[in-house]
């Protein structure tokens, strides 16, 4: 079973059979939260395409076009666009009205 293998003193070792489970096992445990990291990823770069327009939603700010209030609703609905398959492929943010 073992076919990966270790550096010991300057010599390459196969892993044992419990060392090569165990390695397995971490391999897999990062692969499953691969989804977890995508989402994590997409709602942080959203949250921070949100914070560069927070301030148009002040209260002493001009009044937000309808353009930008459905960029900022799009952007908060974005995660929702998402499922653990599909957010490990391109992620589509809304474009910015001019």
């Amino acid at each position: 079973m073992a076919n990966y293998k270790k550096r010991v003193n300057a010599v390459d070792v196969e892993l044992t059979d419990e060392e090569q489970a165990v390695r397995e096992a971490e391999e897999q445990a990062w692969a499953d939260g691969a989804a977890a990291r995508a989402f994590a990823g997409l709602r942080l770069k959203r949250d921070q395409k949100l914070a560069e327009t927070d301030w148009m939603a002040l209260p002493d700010s001009p009044a937000m076009s309808d353009a930008w209030t459905q960029y900022r609703a799009d952007l908060r609905a974005l995660p929702a666009q998402y499922d653990n398959d599909s957010i490990l492929g391109t992620i589509t943010f809304p474009t910015p009205p001019s």
